[in-house]
């Protein structure tokens, strides 16, 4: 399984999972203040900037609420996921916890989709960088801005974990001094404060058709439609194993996650909302952020917004990158990929799985270029859904992990999920729900079908995988405890065949 840490005592500095497999293994390289700004910039993708167009013109003002609830579900997602991660960082993260409490075919499939999808974000974001890197400068082809992106981005990521965490630190910086900056000009517009020369009120929010224009129904399809750019809040709890502190970073990323949703979502969304009408043409147009500055005649907005969104671009390529590689890292680890995936150079970096992961990635843009509506179409779809997979397993997981860490270790339940189990149980539903819906909306039929049918394929992989390397006894041998750093077996390790009642 993937290498863990053994239990330390307070005050004790806590040790990167080591590598068992070559190497040096992962390296403490990641400072304080950049998993603060990762886990401050991972909610803010270029989804928020680019994709709210789509809900506002689906949901109208209510978009608030559809961004609300989403925003729910991910909190109630993270705080689980927290809960493990303080218990036991794992450079694995969910597919970790996963494999040791539902099984070794959900950490296998979980972990190999979720691979999938950010090796796909990988070609999109590249291509997003390009076009917007092209309209500078059109004397350079489209798909040479994107070779460029990909091999420096790469380039970092290969040289160190410091490296990326600096460049992640700056990236991210700059999306939320945009943000923030964004809601203080718009809040003193919205008081009537010049640049603006009236009290907006609430004009906009129920005036063209009122609050819910289409009806309530529209919250739960704009949802579908914002749902998916929270996809990246969990990225903190894989970086945190590569910190000298994973527990403190975890424990704080996830008692923040509540106010990063509410400054960075609902309060730029509720600034576009009040200051325009939902059916603006401008919106549509030019894109809710341009147009709001705009209309307070923010010289070179269109520009401006540009370099926000291109370093939101930059910045989930980046993570994606690294978030790719240390799960195709994890998986290496534990049996589960290549055994060359699961070694680090001197520097603690997982070469081969950045290359395989970058790799992919370049394959991806390839189709984006000559079959943009038959390849790469279908890589976006299959992907698409992945989330909602993900945070499903990280519910289950919680369920199971949650009693046997209770049982064994309460001294590690830093972070307590709510109102276990029911909240956990409720978040289950919401999620299925929204699973349902899907089928309801065309494009999210679409998607849900294609990524069931990727997931489906994952899943036979994992079982005739888990087959092939059963012995003659018939007991599986590839899933021995993987030893701490002292020796002895991580003490929530699980290994196959145990039953749970053996554990108590």
């Amino acid at each position: 399984m993937s290498s863990q840490h053994t239990p330390q005592t307070s005050g004790e500095p806590q040790k990167p999972p080591s590598d068992q497999n070559g190497g040096d293994g992962l390296q403490a390289g990641l400072k304080n203040r950049h998993l603060s700004m990762i886990a401050i910039g991972g909610v803010i993708g270029a989804g928020l900037f680019v994709g709210s167009k789509a809900g506002i013109a689906d949901a109208g003002p209510g978009i608030l609420l559809s961004y609300a609830l989403a925003g729910l579900l991910v909190v109630l997602v993270m705080r689980m996921l927290g809960e493990m991660a303080a218990a036991d960082p794992a450079s694995g993260s969910f597919s970790t916890y996963a494999d040791r409490a539902l099984g070794r075919w959900a950490g296998f499939t979980i972990g190999w989709l979720y691979w999938f999808f950010w090796s796909v974000v990988l070609a999109v974001e590249a291509t997003a960088a390009a076009e917007i890197l092209e309209g500078w400068v059109p004397s350079v082809p489209q798909w040479a801005w994107a070779l460029l992106v990909m091999l420096v981005l790469t380039g970092t990521n290969l040289i160190s974990v410091g490296s990326y965490g600096e460049f992640e630190f700056w990236f991210a910086g700059i999306k939320v001094v945009a943000i923030i900056a964004f809601i203080v000009v718009g809040l003193i517009a919205f008081a009537g404060l010049p640049p603006a020369d009236h009290f907006a009120g609430a004009a906009n929010l129920t005036g063209h058709g009122g609050f819910l224009p289409n009806g309530p129904g529209a919250i739960l399809s704009g949802m579908l439609l914002v749902v998916f750019s929270f996809m990246g809040s969990e990225i903190v709890t894989l970086a945190a194993a590569e910190s000298p502190n994973p527990v403190t970073a975890v424990r704080k990323a996830v008692n923040s996650v509540i106010w990063r949703i509410g400054l960075f979502y609902l309060g730029s969304i509720f600034v576009i909302v009040s200051l325009l009408p939902w059916d603006s043409k401008a919106i549509a147009t030019d894109g809710p952020y341009v147009a709001v500055l705009n209309m307070l005649d923010i010289p070179y907005a269109g520009t401006v917004m540009d370099i926000v969104v291109l370093t939101a671009v930059l910045s989930c390529l980046n993570s994606g990158l690294y978030t790719a590689s240390r799960m195709a890292y994890s998986l290496g680890e534990r049996k589960d990929a290549p055994a060359s995936f699961g070694r680090t150079n001197a520097r603690g970096v997982p070469v081969a799985a950045i290359l395989a992961s970058v790799a992919f990635g370049f394959v991806a843009v390839f189709f984006n270029y000559i079959a943009k509506d038959t390849v790469f179409e279908f890589l976006l779809n299959s992907s698409g859904a992945v989330a909602l997979f993900v945070w499903l397993v990280i519910c289950a997981s919680q369920l199971r992990m949650r009693r046997r860490i209770e049982r064994e270790f309460p001294e590690r339940l830093t972070v307590r999920m709510w109102l276990y189990p029911y909240l956990t149980w409720a978040t289950i539903a919401l999620i299925v729900f929204v699973i349902g819906y899907m089928f309801t909306d065309p494009d999210g039929r679409t998607q849900m079908i294609l990524s069931l049918a990727v997931g489906a394929v994952v899943l036979v992989a994992s079982l005739v995988k888990d087959r092939v390397q059963q012995g003659p006894s018939g007991q599986q041998a590839a899933s021995a405890a993987v030893p701490g750093p002292a020796g002895e077996p991580d003490p929530l390790e699980k290994t196959a065949g145990e039953p749970e009642s053996s554990r108590r």
